[in-house]
């Protein structure tokens, strides 16, 4: 099964999506379903991961009901706040929904030291014994905090998002890489190759700038614990899905064809449950 394992839908609304600025003016309208399908098509996708880009209750809601209509949407990626008390309920509420698989947060808009709180680990805990996964979204400096949680949470399902953003525009990857070894050395942490090309020149990045970020990323986390996700449609900021899904096939195809549908579909369905 091959499996885009990270993507958005929304009704653009200037005041819930604030965080898409005067840059991404492309990308101030609506994208749903109806326009993603033609493109995994195309590419030869089975289905996708819906990840949730508000921190609302009410998105991770929207989402759900696009993904009962949508057979092709296996998984939704939704949002709580973990520090709430009435997280217990909202799990509860939310444990029937056959395709919510995991949480997020914007974590990378917040101070490192927010996920070090004790409410904020106590409610990742209550996401694994309902058995829901947890994409971490952070920046290169909040790595220290993340090797922090993942310790405190050891055996739960964790995928860290975009490769934590790697400043690929400076092409500064031994800091990243160094941040990002003892983390990946925790074989329940996975890591999405995703979100690359908006972190580096958006008009003209190249192959070449992002391999190095591709090569470590393997080397720290093998196949197995890889997945593909385009990021579409806020990778439209930088290129077309043609042209990321291209690059993340390209580079897979040096790998044996096993390896290459780990990465491509195999470890998604695996992480998120998707049958």
């Amino acid at each position: 099964m091959r499996i885009d394992a990270h993507q958005h839908f929304w009704k653009y609304d200037p005041k819930r999506h604030d965080w898409i600025d005067e840059r991404m003016k492309s990308i101030r309208r609506d994208f749903l379903p109806g326009d993603l399908k033609p493109i995994l098509e195309e590419s030869k996708m089975d289905g996708c991961v819906a990840v949730q880009a508000e921190e609302s209750l009410r998105e991770t809601e929207f989402l759900l009901d696009l993904a009962e209509e949508n057979d092709w949407i296996k998984a939704v990626v939704g949002w709580a706040d973990l520090g709430s008390p009435d997280l217990s309920k909202t799990l509860e509420d939310f444990s029937q929904s056959r395709k919510l698989k995991g949480f997020r947060e914007i974590l990378q808009d917040k101070d490192p030291r927010y996920m070090l709180r004790e409410d904020f680990i106590q409610g990742l805990k209550l996401l694994h014994s309902y058995g829901f996964t947890y994409d971490i979204l952070v920046f290169p400096t909040h790595l220290k905090a993340v090797l922090k949680v993942v310790k405190q949470c050891e055996g739960h399902a964790f995928v860290i998002d975009h490769l934590a953003k790697p400043y690929i525009k400076n092409g500064e990857w031994k800091e990243w890489k160094k941040a990002m070894l003892p983390i990946a050395e925790r074989d329940y942490v996975f890591a999405k190759v995703s979100g690359m090309v908006t972190e580096a020149d958006w008009k003209n990045w190249n192959r070449e700038q992002l391999l190095p970020f591709l090569e470590i990323a393997l080397e720290l986390f093998g196949p197995d614990r890889l997945m593909f996700g385009s990021d579409w449609p806020v990778c439209l900021l930088a290129g077309s899905y043609e042209q990321i899904s291209g690059l993340v096939e390209e580079f897979t195809d040096t790998l044996s064809a096993h390896e290459k549908s780990q990465i491509m579909g195999l470890t998604s369905s695996k992480f998120y449950g998707i049958t």
